[in-house]
């Protein structure tokens, strides 16, 4: 959680490898957290940790794709 998030000086090509490298770790998170609910070993801090960042990344995420695909409706 500690990259930068103003995405507005960044040029497309980076914000789509922040993009791809955004949702490995997004999918990362999923699967640590289905892991450890299917095992019972999580806490519900270190569940509810995971779960917080699994959203930070899912708004970092929406607002790259966002950037890179604007609405044409707009």
């Amino acid at each position: 959680m500690n990259a930068p998030t103003d995405i507005s000086m960044k040029t497309d090509d980076v914000l789509k490898v922040e993009l791809e490298v955004f949702r490995r770790q997004h999918r990362d998170l999923d699967e640590a957290i289905h892991a450890l609910q299917d095992k019972g070993t999580g806490d519900q801090l270190t569940l509810r940790r995971l779960k917080k960042q699994k959203l930070w990344l899912k708004d970092i995420i929406a607002q790259i794709e966002d950037r890179l695909l604007p609405d044409i409706l707009a």
